[in-house]
């Protein structure tokens, strides 16, 4: 098989790309793509653990926290201890970041309308359904 006709092959190249860009439009703002998406998850859902936003992320956890530590030091999130129940952790943005919403989300859309400006409307929403479709695939090793 070409390599060309390889899966792996051709979304890690595409992923590659996608993310190289998002991570100069994001630059100015000063966080990386990973910082906008849980930042964008907060933004959402509100505040959550750990590893609800991994969930959400479809990230691992050590990954997540990570992450977080570097948003932390950069006064983008805070974490406290949920109330009810000492033992878990509840992340929430800080005013700093809530200020930022507004510039990362047109970065988001501007990132999402350079990647599909390639692209029809129908043929930009069969692009979505696919990945959203291939996100949900069970893929096991034997």
């Amino acid at each position: 098989m070409k390599i060309e006709e390889c899966i792996n092959f051709l979304l890690s190249v595409s992923q590659h790309k996608v993310f190289k860009h998002y991570s100069q439009l994001l630059e100015e703002q000063g966080v990386t793509p990973a910082q906008a998406g849980i930042l964008s998850c907060l933004w959402n859902k509100g505040q959550l653990t750990p590893k609800k936003i991994a969930e959400a992320l479809h990230l691992e956890a050590p990954t997540i926290s990570g992450i977080l530590d570097k948003m932390q030091k950069l006064e983008l999130i805070e974490r406290e201890v949920d109330p009810n129940n000492r033992r878990v952790v509840l992340v929430s943005t800080t005013k700093k970041a809530d200020n930022m919403q507004s510039a990362i989300e047109s970065v988001t859309q501007r990132l999402n309308d350079d990647v599909l400006s390639a692209f029809s409307d129908e043929e930009s929403q069969l692009l979505k359904k696919l990945l959203e479709k291939l996100i949900s695939v069970e893929l096991t090793s034997s």
